[in-house]
């Protein structure tokens, strides 16, 4: 019994050990892999798909835009930031109770590559990070109006699709506005 209780230890620890260094699931992918399982033999796969990524991409912009409220320097950055989170919160809410109807599961957190984004331009300050938000802001709102133009063009989804349609102007807008702010810092 005496050389089975250390040999029992050690295998618990490794056990232990080997649990709790499992890097986390990427939440986007936990929420596509969920909906691949529900909507397997529909037609309703890539707009589960534009669903998931436009909730990270939302989330991104209000995660981003109350981080900016306490790290711009410029005025008018913190007045853009405002808007992206009032703007994209009420998006998130909707998207989420349309969601909610049709059983899509969502991520409730950044995707790693959001967060990454989020990770890299918390490190910076003033200026700096003015800059880089604005940046970001730019090619972020760039690539969804793209998605979001996609989804209100071939969504198979009718709901998703005149959500998507509906939101788009909003978000031409909202990368005007971006590309104004970008010019203006720099």
């Amino acid at each position: 019994m005496k050389t089975l209780t250390p040999f029992l230890f050690l295998v618990a620890l490794v056990l232990f050990a080997s649990c709790s260094t499992k890097k986390a699931d990427d939440a986007k992918d936990v929420a596509e892999e969920q909906n691949e399982a529900k909507f397997e033999d529909t037609n309703l796969e890539e707009s589960t798909e534009f669903a998931v990524n436009a909730a990270d991409a939302g989330m991104l912009e209000v995660e981003l835009g109350s981080l900016a409220l306490t790290k711009a320097s410029s005025p008018k950055v913190k007045e853009f930031a405002q808007s992206m989170i009032d703007d994209h919160t009420k998006a998130n809410e909707e998207l989420k109770a349309l969601a909610q109807r049709k059983n899509i599961s969502l991520p409730p957190s950044l995707s790693d590559k959001c967060q990454k984004k989020y990770d890299d331009i918390m490190e910076k300050s003033g200026n700096d990070f003015d800059k880089a938000y604005s940046d970001l802001m730019v090619k972020d709102h760039k690539d969804v109006v793209d998605m979001f133009k996609k989804a209100s063009e071939d969504s198979k989804d009718v709901e998703l699709k005149a959500w998507a349609s509906e939101k788009l102007p909003a978000l031409q807008h909202h990368l005007e506005m971006a590309e104004a702010l970008e010019d203006g810092v720099k």
